[in-house]
Order: structure tokens, then sequence, then C-alpha cells
């Protein structure tokens, strides 16, 4: 038994509108799928929860893919793929939670979380009822560390949490005749902006000045700094502040020194305020 191919050497091209009609089809198709999913995603965090947490551990919600969009004003959203092409989970991973259940921080907070937090052995499983809903959500719920939780927002602004605060990195700017040279970086020093030493320089040990990279209230990027610093007057062995220098805070609040997340947006005090 032998078949046959018939093969058009001259293909019909599809028309442009009909080309047009497809690709809006896919489009409503996939906004009304992403808009249901988010719907579903909402109705699961409002919905109430009766597990608990234990001593030391904090019970979350995750949506672990919440990072990956962006909101425009005028409310659009698009997909922003944060996963091609880069290695730094600081980027990559969901660190934006909703808690469930906490011994210190309000149930419902939005909290910012360690990137390394979201991993399987962290992971509750078997906790909703098989339904389908839950199984096809980007909802995930995690049971983690108190010390991988670093900031929680109030529905003002975003606060840090226990053994933690909030700062900006210190730079030097460029004093002389030719544009555009960017400040320079004070390594291992920080402008403290919460808690006991806000409005200080603070020295630090090593690579303290972690930043967070994370999915503000507005639907869009936000970076915080944060810091280990412990609120009291007992030693931590994770305490990463070790001195206040005075000149170089002088030097900020006369504008002598730069603050900011980076030399991009680096201003003086009085601008930063």
């Amino acid at each position: 038994m032998s078949k046959i191919f018939v093969i058009d050497e001259k293909p019909t091209a599809i028309p442009k509108d009909v080309l047009r009609e497809i690709a809006e089809e896919k489009s409503a198709s996939r906004i009304s799928w992403e808009r249901e999913i988010q719907s579903i995603n909402q109705e699961i965090l409002s919905s109430p929860h009766s597990i608990k947490c234990v001593d030391k551990r904090v019970v979350v919600a995750c949506d672990i893919e919440g990072k990956n969009w962006h909101t425009f004003e005028d409310g659009t959203r698009i997909r922003r793929e944060r996963q091609y092409e880069n290695l730094n989970r600081r980027e990559t991973e969901p660190v934006n939670a909703t808690v469930i259940h906490s011994n210190y921080i309000p149930e419902k907070a939005t909290i910012l979380i360690h990137p390394n937090a979201i991993i399987e052995s962290n992971r509750i499983y078997n906790y909703a009822p098989l339904s389908g809903k839950f199984e096809g959500s980007d909802i995930r719920y995690y049971s983690i560390p108190e010390e991988q939780c670093y900031g929680w927002h109030d529905g003002k602004e975003w606060k840090p949490l226990k053994g933690f605060q909030f700062a900006l990195r210190v730079f030097k700017p460029y004093r002389g005749v030719i544009e555009g040279i960017e400040p320079e970086l004070i390594k291992n020093v920080l402008y403290i902006t919460t808690g006991e030493l806000k409005g200080n320089v603070c020295h630090t040990l090593k690579a303290c000045d972690y930043q967070i990279v994370f999915q503000d209230m507005d639907g869009r990027e936000g970076n915080i700094i944060r810091c280990r610093h412990f609120d009291d007057d007992n030693y931590h062995e994770r305490e990463e502040l070790v001195a206040i220098d005075h000149e170089l805070t002088k030097m900020v609040e006369r504008g002598d020194l730069m603050v900011g997340i980076s030399k991009s947006d680096a201003k003086s005090i009085n601008e930063s305020v």
C-alpha cells in the first residue's frame, strides 16, 4: 500500500485581517484566563484559614507568579518574565507574601521574605481540600522561619520586622569639572532610615547592604536596603551594625555625601526626603 502526498509549491498566504482576528482572539482569551486566575487568587487569600504557626515560624500564602507582572498608571498589566537569562534569585524569586498566622505579625498583612524561603522543604501540602480551584491557582502555602521575614506593609508604608532595619547606601559625589561622572560608593556604611538609629550613618560588617527586590503595592518593582539590627540592650550574634560615624552623619546632613539605593538614584538628603 502506497501513500501519495500532494505538495503545493505556492502556499496561499493568510489574509492580514484573518491573522489580526486570530491574534485578537488569542489575546482576549489570555486576558480572560489571567483575570480568572487573579480572581481565584484573591478569593483564596481572603477566605478564612484555620492553620496556625509553630514557635519561631510564620505561615504565609505566596502568589508565586505575582512578581512576574508590571502595572502601569492606567491599570494595564503586562507580563514580565524575570526567569530568563537571570541567575540572581533576589530578582527572580517571589518575596511578597500574605501572613496567614504569626505570633507577632498581623494576619493578612503583606510581608517581604527571603527569596530562598519559598522552597519545597518549607511548603505546606494537603492543607486545602481538593477542588481543582486551589490547584489551578498561583497560591502556595509555606511555613518559614521568622528570621527570613524582613518587613511588612502597615497600609501606609513599609516597616521593618523584628531584627531588621531599613537603610540607604552612602555615596561620595564627584566634585570635578567633568559632567556625567557617577558618585563613588562608600563601602560597609549605611544611612539608617528606621528604628532607634534613624538618621545616623553606621559602619557595618562586610556585605550587609542586602537589597530586597519586590512587588510594591502599586504593582511595580520596589527596592529596599535592609540590614540586621536589634533595638534592645542585649547583644545578638547576628548584629550587623558595629559603630555610629558622627562625622559621616554630619556630611550627609550638610549634603556633602549622597544617599540612595544605587548610583543612579543617589541624592543629597534634602532631595531624598
